[in-house]
């Protein structure tokens, strides 16, 4: 899977503004559908507060977060599965993503042009999920068509290989055509191996941001959102997927402010701990399957990334792949171990310093020291 989250919506929802509010690098943003044609990307730092904690008990030379990439995706239109809107050209932007954001309008602003001219988040995210199941409809008949082919012409194997293929494309079929996500075909890994060809846009992991306004993240921070909001949540919930609230143009504005002061001072204006950002790319991190290990001392304190479930030879290949292929053994201690004992030292005389193997599954938080040789 692309280790990449793909920001899509109508036009004019705001997908360009929260783009440069991530990146910090402005995105091309107008009042008129399809400004973005080619698709924006960025690499943004991943917040994570033990990185942070690291550096204050190492004071090393430099820190480094871990970093993922998110593509602005030009707004998709009513009929984007039959080429409508330049569709066919962003529908392939959006398969070469990991997970989807998308963007749903949840302010009423007369000012800003809405495609529909009405503001009506269960209308918006109705269009954008048959758009995406049409399109993944178009490509699973293709697909069908070709593995019938297979199974009548070719020989025992390949066509035993095809019934099962076909038996995978019925589950998602039944899915799309009810008007759901190929995603909530629960397919097992063995199925999702054989439609991998595909690569069926609803079969990645969504979730919704709700972009509302100043006076709308203000009511949900306090507890009272409004009835748009809801209204995503509402939908979030029903797909087994989550809905982020963020004010696309606070937190544009908030991105520009550089004096940590004057931030936290913005952020309690709306009655906010932190930006909404944070809870998003936290959220599509999550969605990517992806965990943090870290590495730390005097020169450097730095996250890295890899796949929850890697073990520790591919961990060490992250930093460097001759640390793979000479992989003899990894020192680690949980990320808790260190804020409760203060040091390495205090950790090794409470026992909580450990020498791990080739088999063992990195944790998320693991601080690590591989040892290898070549």
């Amino acid at each position: 899977m692309a280790l990449n989250c793909g920001i899509v919506g109508l036009p004019n929802v705001g997908k360009s503004t929260i783009f440069s509010a991530l990146s910090s690098a402005p995105a091309e943003a107008a009042n008129y559908p399809f400004c973005t044609i080619n698709p924006n990307v960025g690499v943004v730092n991943v917040p994570d507060e033990r990185l942070s904690k690291l550096t204050s008990i190492f004071k090393p030379e430099r820190s480094i977060p871990a970093a993922m990439e998110f593509v602005d995706i030009a707004g998709l239109v009513k009929g984007a599965s039959k080429g409508e809107g330049m569709g066919n050209q962003f529908l392939s932007h959006i398969r070469e993503t990991g997970v989807i954001a998308q963007v749903v309008r949840c302010f009423e602003n007369p000012d800003v042009v809405h495609v529909n001219n009405k503001v009506d988040p269960e209308s918006d995210m109705e269009t954008i999920n048959i758009e995406l199941a049409l399109a993944d409809l178009d490509t699973l008949l293709k697909r069908q068509d070709r593995a019938e082919r297979a199974f009548k012409t070719q020989a025992a194997a390949e066509k035993k290989n095809a019934e099962a293929v076909l038996a995978a494309l019925s589950k998602i079929r039944g899915a799309l055509e009810d008007g759901k996500p190929a995603r909530s075909a629960a397919l097992s890994n063995d199925e999702l191996k054989l439609v991998y060809d595909c690569h069926f846009i609803t079969l990645k992991p969504q979730i919704y941001i709700c972009n509302t306004d100043e006076a709308g993240i203000k009511s949900a921070a306090g507890g009272k959102p409004g009835a748009h909001i809801e209204t995503v949540r509402r939908r979030a919930a029903s797909e087994g997927s989550e809905a982020v609230v963020i004010c696309g143009k606070f937190e544009a504005e908030l991105a520009g402010i550089d004096d940590m002061d004057e931030k936290r001072d913005f952020l309690k204006e709306l009655g906010l701990q932190e930006p909404g950002l944070v809870s998003l790319i936290q959220a599509c991190y999550k969605l990517l399957g992806l965990a943090t290990f870290f590495t730390a001392g005097k020169d450097e304190c730095r996250a890295w990334t890899i796949h929850t479930g890697d073990v520790a030879p591919r961990a060490a290949g992250v930093i460097h792949s001759d640390f793979e292929k000479g992989f003899i053994k990894a020192e680690v201690y949980g990320f808790d171990d260190i804020v409760k004992y203060g040091s390495e030292a205090k950790i090794k005389e409470a026992g909580k310093y450990r020498v791990e193997g080739r088999d063992y599954t990195v944790q998320d938080g693991d601080v690590m020291f591989f040892k290898f040789n070549l």
